[in-house]
């Protein structure tokens, strides 16, 4: 199946770093959620990427199988994504997942979410797809870099929880603001569910 997206990231560290992606990411993941959505339940997926030169290629969409609440998703079996990320030689660079009822933010969890792939792969990002947020349908974010990691490396809390603030009083995570649209690469998914 051929899909278009396309995410790049330029060079080994995020600051200075150029995203390359295409909406077609969000609209196939919304289709691939619409059940879910439908039923006000979370849907979440990972982002598997490729590098060549120095450039981070996003080529692949895993959903794995999952629990979801209108307010959270878990992934399950994560072995199978594992898997996945192996054999075909992927870096997971981040994740993407809906707020079906909700606006587009991340939330303490997401944070805690993001946090974890941020400390393996420092370029990694979160999308949010809020379908029903009529002033903002889709953002894509990380955590603020050194305040908001700092912030959640020290946090113990688990479930919905107010984080402190940041020691610079910058946000705790921050827009990509380095996004950019092209469509002319193919992907794959692989739903797991």
């Amino acid at each position: 199946m051929d899909h278009c997206i396309l995410i790049v990231v330029y060079g080994a560290d995020y600051h200075g770093s150029n995203i390359s992606k295409s909406a077609c990411l969000m609209e196939e993941f919304l289709e691939l959620a619409k059940e879910n959505t439908d039923k006000d339940l979370e849907t979440c997926g990972i982002l598997g990427a490729f590098l060549d030169k120095g450039i981070l290629y996003v080529t692949t969409l895993i959903i794995p199988k999952q629990e979801s609440t209108s307010n959270s998703c878990l992934a399950k079996n994560e072995e199978e994504v594992f898997a996945i990320q192996h054999e075909h030689s992927l870096i997971p660079v981040g994740w993407i997942h809906t707020h079906p009822s909700q606006s587009c933010f991340m939330s303490s969890i997401d944070l805690h979410t993001q946090y974890s792939y941020q400390v393996m792969v420092p370029e990694a990002f979160a999308i949010v797809v809020a379908p029903t947020d009529a002033s903002r349908s889709y953002g894509m974010f990380r955590i603020s870099e050194p305040g908001g990691m700092n912030v959640l490396r020290e946090c113990r809390e688990t479930g919905f929880h107010t984080h402190r603030e940041t020691a610079d009083g910058a946000p705790i995570y921050e827009h990509c603001a380095n996004v950019y649209t092209n469509s002319n690469l193919r992907f794959e998914v692989f739903d797991l569910r």
